[in-house]
């Protein structure tokens, strides 16, 4: 029995046979996926928004609204988070067995500094791209001087060597 090293192709290879002759033959390819589809089990979506705290079933510990002092709240957030850490040291050593409490609060402060930092992700690309956008901009500016003083350079050399000739 003869067994092939590799599978052969999948039929629709057929679909672009006469493409060299013709590339237009080939068929056109199949329109990018809008909403939500499943990938590997799981369910995705092609809006890029941030879902807010109450959809993944968590209470905001920071005031709603469009107007939030990130800076404000993200400090307000690490103080809680600390002084709830320092609290859950002293339920180990005291009450070990009241624990889990503490630490699903440890938890809710996490999601809400983890959900700030997210919203806070657009801005920062925005920064990051307008930063890398002003060093090519000087870059360029630096290219384009230097090439301006080497065409002097050039230049200069030039007449001091049609002057040369022009004196011989």
């Amino acid at each position: 029995m003869a067994t092939a090293t590799y599978p052969p192709p999948p039929p629709y290879y057929r679909l672009y046979k006469d493409y060299l002759q013709n590339p237009k033959s080939a068929p056109e390819p199949p329109p990018p996926i809008e909403g939500t589809y499943v990938c590997f089990g799981s369910n995705y979506t092609t809006d890029d928004v941030l879902p807010t705290l109450e959809e993944q079933g968590v209470r905001q510990l920071y005031p709603k609204g469009p107007n939030i002092d990130f800076k404000k709240e993200l400090r307000s957030l690490n103080r809680e988070l600390q002084l709830h850490i320092l609290e859950l040291a002293d339920v180990l050593v005291e009450r070990p067995s009241q624990y889990a409490r503490r630490v699903e609060e440890i938890s809710l402060i996490f999601k809400n500094l983890h959900h700030l930092l997210n919203s806070l992700r657009p801005h920062q690309a925005r920064a990051t791209l307008i930063h890398i956008l002003e060093l090519q901009i000087q870059c360029r500016k630096q290219a384009v001087e230097d090439i301006k003083r080497r065409r002097e350079e050039a230049r200069k050399l030039l007449k001091e060597s049609i002057a040369t000739l022009d004196g011989n």
